[in-house]
């Protein structure tokens, strides 16, 4: 018999949020292939987002939102679904950059919250 695994389902880091306003649609910079729960940056000059990224001085660095769903944009920008604000989420389906270090993953948690998205355990 052959074993399947499944990938991440849309929206599976979120406990809860106000659907209409929590939800907003942003334009993802290309070069990316991101899973649903990627915390994401916002790019200052360009107003696009990209995967949160701690080490980088172009508004990245500041965790502002969560990818809804999987999406791939290697070739081109792509316009994806984010959950911006209002919402509780599961802290441990969340996705950051590889190698990020706890008190990094802590200060984006503390971005995100400012935003009122509130991550529990």
């Amino acid at each position: 018999m052959t074993m399947k695994t499944e990938g991440v389902h849309s929206a599976e880091f979120l406990l809860s949020s106000e659907e209409a306003q929590s939800l907003d649609k942003v334009t993802l910079i290309l070069g990316q292939n991101l899973v649903a729960g990627t915390v994401l940056g916002k790019i200052t000059a360009s107003g696009k987002y990209t995967q949160h990224n701690n080490a980088a001085a172009d508004g990245s660095e500041v965790a502002s939102a969560i990818l809804f769903d999987s999406v791939d944009a290697t070739l081109a920008d792509t316009q994806v679904v984010v959950v911006s604000r209002l919402a509780e989420v599961i802290d441990a389906k969340l996705i950051f950059k590889s190698g990020i270090t706890a008190p990094n993953r802590t200060a984006a948690i503390a971005a995100l919250a400012t935003n009122h998205i509130t991550s529990r355990t």
